[in-house]
């Protein structure tokens, strides 16, 4: 074997072990100082194809992360079909939300809309694009059926399942929508509508539960 390609194959190696310690290993809600169930769940969508934005209503308190403040804004339910996955270790955002999901329902849950779709992720965004024959379905849809959602397990049992999710699973995700206040100033806040896009569109959810259906 050639010197250069045993060089290019060390340098893999140690590269990927340098990743495997520096694995996102997110931060968890302080228990100590918090009521005795952390992730009550919220109210649970009532139709498939349609997420449910419910109010908090006292269910859930601000908690302690680390060093930052977590406020909910909203209770969140829904089923829906997983487009793309991406892990993300070294932002700021990657202490709370090692992954983001991006999500379609109704319309966008059919099987293969990724690909027609060109789906694509990368710096906490989600983009799409399409061929000369024009969007698979009208682009308002689009917009209002999908989303690139911030995920924040609230435990490690979370992160876990969170951790087995593949594109194209179809999931049932229960949690809420916040607020993440850091003692530095730093902050990151959801989205708190399905009918947006751009900078600031996308959720930011406190992930109780997440089960893959099928």
């Amino acid at each position: 074997m050639p010197r250069w390609l045993w060089i290019t194959l060390g340098s893999l190696l140690l590269l990927l072990g340098w990743l495997g310690l520096h694995s996102p290993k997110p931060t968890y809600v302080d228990t100590a100082n918090a009521s005795s169930n952390i992730c009550p769940m919220p109210d649970k969508f009532r139709q498939a194809d349609s997420p449910l934005q419910s109010d908090v209503n006292n269910r859930i308190s601000v908690m302690q992360m680390g060093d930052a403040k977590i406020t909910p804004l909203a209770g969140f339910s829904l089923q829906a079909r997983v487009l793309s996955r991406t892990n993300y270790s070294f932002d700021t955002g990657s202490d709370f939300s090692p992954t983001d999901l991006t999500l379609g329902w109704g319309p966008m849950a059919s099987p293969g809309m990724a690909k027609k779709l060109n789906i694509s992720q990368s710096g906490r965004w989600y983009r799409y694009s399409w061929g000369g024959e024009g969007p698979p379905i009208p682009l308002e849809e689009i917009i209002s059926h999908s989303a690139n959602m911030h995920m924040v397990p609230a435990n490690p049992a979370v992160a876990d399942a969170l951790g087995r999710v593949s594109s194209d699973d179809v999931i049932e995700l229960n949690g809420w929508l916040i607020r993440i206040d850091k003692d530095n100033g730093w902050h990151w806040q959801s989205s708190l509508t399905r009918e947006d896009s751009g900078d600031g569109a996308c959720e930011l959810v406190y992930v109780c539960s997440i089960d893959v259906k099928h």
